[in-house]
């Protein structure tokens, strides 16, 4: 995994590593002794339970039937998928297409109540329009080398935002206004990006801040694209992969940048200025 340094990351490697080696102290085994069994080199061991070294499933399930206590190997499996999710690469995740990805992630969003979302590069998969998305998709699988099922991916997507109709949910949403000029697709899917976003601020459930170019006395800076589910979890998109932070302290900074961003904000009549201006530059 590269060296992305998010404590609740490595909290969940570490707890991995910890409950491997509480197996093999528990058999009353030196490391050396559980990696002859194992058939390794001693230094993989050692590696493992240090939190060097993540192991797979089946390094799980050799080194509790070399201690005796295949019956925990279930268990230490399920935390080291757990880790793994934690920091997964887009390759891997769009490795049999984008639909896929696109259907995992409705039940995270339908049992959000609030949503804070922060975007400095692209508007969010929520707020897209069916255009929009499919030259986005297109050029994200391009990129990657995704298998090409950007139909279905797009089609997934706008299934999706059905959310956004739901009163039970809330969504606040801050885009940096270089987003409102950066242009996806042709000039009409952007212009019509840009018109879909002016009525996705009159939907009750949303509320729209646009931070502008001259935001004054700017004290945070631009950041990463990032979403804050219900104060419990935060996704923050990276170019090669989706880092995913429950430890409260982290879930904490980012709550606290996105507040921070909130007030450089305008809303209102003021964010439809910007948006109609974003419009008039297209054509």
């Amino acid at each position: 995994m590269p060296n992305y340094q998010s404590s609740s990351v490595e909290a969940a490697r570490k707890r991995v590593a910890g409950m491997l080696a509480e197996v093999r102290r528990d058999a009353g085994l030196f490391g050396h002794e559980v990696a002859a069994r194992c058939g390794w080199n001693k230094s993989k061991v050692s590696r493992i339970e240090n939190a060097l070294t993540s192991p797979s499933d089946a390094d799980i399930r050799a080194w509790c039937e070399a201690c005796g206590a295949l019956g925990q190997a279930a268990d230490i499996v399920a935390a080291s998928r757990n880790a793994d999710s934690m920091y997964l690469e887009w390759k891997r995740l769009q490795r049999t297409g984008l639909r896929q990805l696109q259907e995992s992630r409705v039940p995270l969003y339908e049992r959000t109540r609030l949503l804070r979302s922060y975007a400095s590069h692209v508007v969010p998969g929520l707020f897209q329009t069916p255009a929009y998305a499919s030259a986005l998709l297109s050029a994200i699988g391009r990129f990657h080398g995704a298998p090409d099922d950007t139909t279905e991916a797009v089609a997934a997507r706008m299934a999706r935002a059905h959310v956004l109709h739901d009163a039970a949910h809330r969504f606040t949403l801050l885009l940096e206004e270089s987003v409102l000029r950066y242009q996806i697709g042709d000039a009409t899917t952007t212009a019509g990006q840009l018109g879909h976003l002016l009525s996705a601020m009159s939907l009750p459930a949303v509320s729209l801040g646009i931070i502008p170019f001259a935001a004054s006395k700017r004290g945070m800076w631009t950041l990463e694209a990032f979403n804050i589910f219900d104060d419990q979890r935060v996704h923050v998109e990276l170019l090669t992969a989706q880092v995913t932070l429950t430890a409260p302290g982290e879930v904490g900074m980012y709550v606290k940048a996105w507040a921070e961003l909130r007030e450089l904000a305008v809303y209102g009549a003021e964010a439809r200025a910007l948006v109609s201006a974003a419009i008039d530059a297209v054509h």
